[in-house]
């Protein structure tokens, strides 16, 4: 009787095979081989002498190796520090080889300055298009693509507290999200998990700041309001905004997404921002009518009425707007018009 190719990579008791096993860690089964001859880091069982077949331990072996790997150790290192953990002698799991030691923050942060070309540059080895990025990119990108919900969030919480939340933002988890959705785009929703997972937990990491920041003690002042347009459900670029400009201490209004123009120009009135920022992912989502609207809505007592800045943030924005209505272009742009510079 042949067997099916389904019960061939379903988990039994003699293991699962390597392409099987590659799936679900997001590496490539020649990765897995090569694992195995440089650094011993193999199967308990061969069938036939020959063939592979992967038991429970040996998986929770590999996805301590994949993710000290993504945490940016070796690979030599990683297959030693993983081989250790599964003898029961490791001393720390991947979220403390991610956080740098403690060290006394100095007046300014050298990691908060650091410039793109400055960085150091990696391909991502995950079939995922990120082209030259931080190491940051990579390691993200793998434990997005095997799902290992800890390791994502832990490399997320690194980045942060190493080099501040505007780089990471723009340096580590903006350039991986796009990756995942131009992948996500050519194949055929294959990766929708990903994106998925990873933009969770991105948004949980900006929420995490923004709460941390806005408890802290802070003059008053009118805030700045995020809203997504109508028909416009994309917020992490809002919620990164959000969170810096919090974090730098402007106060800032989120509405969310896909806010009714109702609801937006009630929303001017009644709190008299010093700022509206309004985002487009895409061009159907766009409304310049509207933009124009809230730039005009007069608000304030009688005799003292005034207006609210305007901004127009996202690729959905086409041609000239007018005078009047800026559109920053990157995370800085939008900063430094909104009056929160870098401390």
């Amino acid at each position: 009787m042949q067997v099916s190719e389904q019960a061939a990579t379903r988990p039994t008791d003699a293991g699962v095979t390597t392409g099987s096993l590659a799936r679900k860690l997001g590496v490539s089964p020649t990765t897995l081989r090569s694992w195995d001859r440089r650094y011993g880091i193999g199967p308990a069982l061969r069938t036939d002498g020959r063939h592979r077949r992967w038991t429970a331990d040996d998986v929770a072996m590999l996805q301590e190796m994949c993710r000290f790997t993504a945490a940016g150790l070796p690979p030599a290192e990683a297959a030693r520090a993983a081989k250790e953990r599964a003898r029961g002698r490791g001393r720390s799991p991947a979220l403390a080889l991610v956080r740098p030691p403690a060290e006394p923050r100095a007046a300014k942060s050298p990691p908060a300055t650091v410039h793109p070309a400055e960085a150091p540059t990696s391909r991502s080895g995950t079939g995922l298009p990120l082209g030259d990025v931080r190491q940051e990119c990579r390691g993200l990108a793998r434990a997005a693509v095997r799902l290992d919900a800890a390791a994502v969030q832990s490399l997320l919480t690194a980045v942060v507290e190493t080099h501040g939340l505007a780089t990471a933002w723009a340096e580590v988890m903006a350039p991986t999200l796009r990756a995942v959705g131009r992948k996500w785009e050519s194949s055929g929703d294959r990766y929708v998990e990903v994106e998925h997972l990873l933009s969770w937990h991105i948004s949980a990491t900006l929420r995490h700041v923004y709460v941390r920041s806005v408890r802290k003690p802070r003059t008053g002042g009118p805030p700045v309001l995020l809203a997504c347009l109508p028909d416009e459900p994309h917020t992490l670029p809002l919620e990164a905004l959000g969170a810096v400009l919090t974090e730098r201490g402007v106060p800032a209004l989120m509405l969310g997404g896909a806010v009714l123009a109702e609801a937006l120009a009630a929303a001017v009135r009644r709190v008299g921002p010093s700022a509206v920022v309004l985002w487009a992912q895409s061009r159907t989502t766009a409304n310049l009518p509207l933009a124009r609207h809230v730039a005009g809505t007069r608000w304030g007592v009688r005799g003292a009425r005034t207006r609210s800045l305007v901004l127009l943030g996202g690729p959905g924005w086409d041609g000239d707007s007018g005078p009047g209505l800026p559109r920053p272009l990157r995370l800085d742009d939008a900063l430094r018009m909104l009056g929160a510079p870098e401390h």
